[in-house]
This record gives C-alpha cells, sequence and structure tokens, in this order.
C-alpha cells in the first residue's frame, strides 16, 4: 500500500513538472536572416514580428515567453503627442549596448546585427535603420 501511495506521488509529481514545463513558452535563439536593406516590411517580418508580432502591437508567438511586455509599436506616436519619435527608434535600433529603455536585454540592439549582415558597410547599415524605421512609422494607428 504505501509503495503503491509513493509511486503514485511520483506520478502526480512528474507530470506536474511536465505540465509546468509545457505551459512556459522557450525562445529560440537563432540567426538573423539576410533581408533585402531596401524593404522594411521585410527586415521587420524577419527582425521584429517574432515579439512584436505582424501588425507591430506586441503579440508575436514569441512575446508570451518574454519577461516583460512587448511593446505596441502602433501606439508610438499617440504615446508622443501625436508625433512618431524617429529619432527614438532609430537610437533604439542603432545602439551597440543595451539601453535601459529596452527594459530589458531580451530585445536584441541590431546596430550590430544589421552591421554583420551588411557586411560592415555603414552606409548599408543606416539604410536598413532608415526603411525600417520608415516602415515602423507606416504602422502607426491614426
Amino acid at each position: 500500500m504505501r509503495q503503491a501511495l509513493i509511486l503514485s506521488l511520483i506520478v502526480f509529481l512528474a507530470v506536474f513538472a511536465m505540465a509546468q514545463t509545457a505551459t512556459k513558452p522557450q525562445v529560440q535563439v537563432t540567426p538573423a536572416p539576410y533581408t533585402p536593406a531596401d524593404s522594411g516590411k521585410a527586415m521587420f517580418d524577419a527582425y521584429c514580428a517574432s515579439c512584436h508580432g505582424i501588425d507591430g502591437k506586441g503579440n508575436g508567438p514569441a512575446a508570451a515567453a518574454l519577461k516583460i511586455p512587448v511593446p505596441d509599436l502602433t501606439t508610438l506616436a499617440k504615446a508622443h503627442g501625436g508625433q512618431y519619435p524617429a529619432f527614438a527608434v532609430t537610437e533604439s535600433l542603432r545602439v551597440t549596448k543595451p539601453m535601459p529603455a529596452h527594459g530589458s536585454n531580451e530585445m536584441p540592439v541590431w546596430g550590430p546585427i544589421f552591421s554583420q549582415v551588411s557586411r560592415h558597410d555603414q552606409a548599408v547599415v543606416q539604410q536598413r535603420i532608415h526603411n525600417l524605421n520608415t516602415y515602423i512609422e507606416s504602422l502607426q494607428q491614426k
């Protein structure tokens, strides 16, 4: 009888542990794919949508696994008095070290990644940042 109780407890704990693990999504980190520098949408889809969602509303498939809620990028202008904060977005994309404004180091800092996929051509990096920024601006709520 006692062995059956112990066995039942072990099975219960194993099932409980598996259920806890199954409910917590995991983020897989993969290398950034190459995208054309002239397409803000292609870059957004490849680099941003996994967290921010295809629509930019913070509902991407990886968002649930992050500790800090993913910002809704469609409300950036609204949060800044109706003006899209292009400089702030550029800085968030360009900087080479983590920023407190990101809330954590869960968001990649894209400057070095863009540099790598652009073969360290700074003109192409700037084009990438400009076009991605322009695309994010196009997502703003009207």
